[in-house]
């Protein structure tokens, strides 16, 4: 399945820039122009239009940055799903009906995680034989 060049470049774009960010020297460097932007506002008197400046460029890289990480994210959920997914289609004693059961209904969703719930407790209840 081959998909345009537009949004593959596009993707690639929000993964440089979510390994990019990603990083502690990202952090520093945000900190350092917050802490910059404070002392050159503080020397010049707090201006209004400074703030408004800084609010609204702030407020874009928020906005940028939320898309970023959310697909980024569910880039790699859905990797790790089909990874997952190979491992169940290829364990013989694996329940084949959990292939791609994040599209299930909720109530199968609930009804399966109770049903897991209900094993991991009976397995956690002493046996007769452990306490003699």
């Amino acid at each position: 399945m081959e998909s345009s060049p537009i949004p593959q470049r596009f993707s690639r774009a929000l993964h440089w820039v979510g390994e990019l960010t990603s990083r502690a020297s990202a952090a520093v460097i945000a900190a350092v122009v917050l802490l910059i932007f404070i002392l050159v506002s503080a020397i010049d008197g707090f201006p209004g239009k400074w703030q408004m400046v800084f609010s609204t460029v702030a407020n874009s890289i928020t906005l940028v940055m939320l898309f970023v990480i959310q697909h980024t994210q569910s880039r790699q959920q859905m990797a790790i799903q089909l990874k997952l997914d190979e491992l169940i289609r290829t364990s013989p004693n694996a329940d084949d009906l959990l292939v791609h059961i994040e599209k299930a209904e909720d109530s199968e969703l609930i009804e399966r995680e109770e049903s897991q719930v209900a094993h991991h407790e009976a397995l956690r209840e002493p046996n007769d034989n452990d306490e003699k």
